[in-house]
């Protein structure tokens, strides 16, 4: 399988003049997922972390409830990309045929096998947690974040999701050209280790959209937090999912639009190293 980066020759200009040199640039690859013999969405993605991309995928958009209803799977590579073909237990192989039946046509990539405006907005997850954030977990989380991004260090072309635990190192980081996929990769990751949402929270590399909520809202985390901007939808989609979103969070700071009671009062952590998980 292809490596997630390559090197590629490319000339450099500056003020100064031309110099030739090379740079590493991520890979996008096709990504098809297929269920019970069937094809659902194709993705554009970054080839590595696929069977977790296939989990995590499968969760968000609400094909299976939990890892265990994934019976196989085998990822085929092929000239034009790779396929995740999966096969599902019953009766969730059932569900999802009937679901199929009703869809109209095929859809993009942004909302994958929605038939309806209804179904595209539909109530999120609701996240019940009493866990309790510091102000410090989340500026140790945002310090930690930037060491442990290896593809970005090199390419400085892809996004990423994390997942923390007050106190503790990153969890499991994972990376991607698509902020979408970087977030379905996590989800697949805590998916197949079976660890619980519930007491941590994300942290992601990108602008908080409608469509971010929503799978953070399907992976059960209670704090989502984001180095850029919110849009309104997601704000309001978070209000009603009951997930505390903190976003535009940086080195100084962050700002809280949802569920502000998560987090305690209390002044930024010191910097601290990253230690990688």
């Amino acid at each position: 399988m292809a490596p997630p980066l390559e090197r590629v020759r490319r000339i450099a200009w500056r003020q100064h003049g031309r110099t030739a040199g090379e740079r590493a640039i991520p890979q996008e690859t096709a990504i098809s997922f297929t269920y019970n013999g069937g094809s659902y969405a194709v993705m554009m993605a970054t080839p590595q972390d696929l069977e977790d991309f296939a989990y995590g995928f499968s969760l968000t958009e609400g094909i299976i409830t939990s890892g265990d209803e994934i019976e196989r799977l085998e990822v085929i590579e092929e000239d034009l990309g790779i396929e995740l073909r999966m096969w599902l237990t019953e009766p969730r192989g059932a569900v999802y045929g009937e679901r199929r039946r009703r869809l109209a046509g095929p859809t993009g990539c942004g909302l994958c096998g929605i038939e309806s405006l209804a179904e595209a907005m539909r109530t999120p997850r609701q996240v019940r947690s009493n866990t309790a954030f510091r102000p410090d977990d989340i500026m140790t989380a945002l310090n930690a974040l930037t060491p442990a991004q290896k593809l970005n260090r090199e390419t400085h072309a892809v996004h990423a999701a994390a997942f923390f635990s007050p106190g503790q190192p990153p969890i499991a980081i994972r990376e991607d050209v698509g902020r979408h996929n970087a977030l379905d990769k996590l989800a697949g990751a805590l998916a197949r280790r079976r660890i619980s949402a519930a007491g941590g929270f994300v942290v992601f590399t990108s602008r908080v959209s409608v469509e971010m909520i929503q799978k953070a809202a399907a992976i059960g985390v209670p704090l989502a937090v984001a180095v850029s901007a919110p849009t309104a939808l997601a704000v309001r989609m978070a209000e009603a999912a009951g997930i505390t979103l903190v976003a535009v969070a940086r080195h100084d700071g962050f700002e809280i639009y949802t569920h502000a009671d998560r987090i305690a009062q209390g002044a930024p952590a010191e910097k601290v190293p990253a230690h990688v998980a």
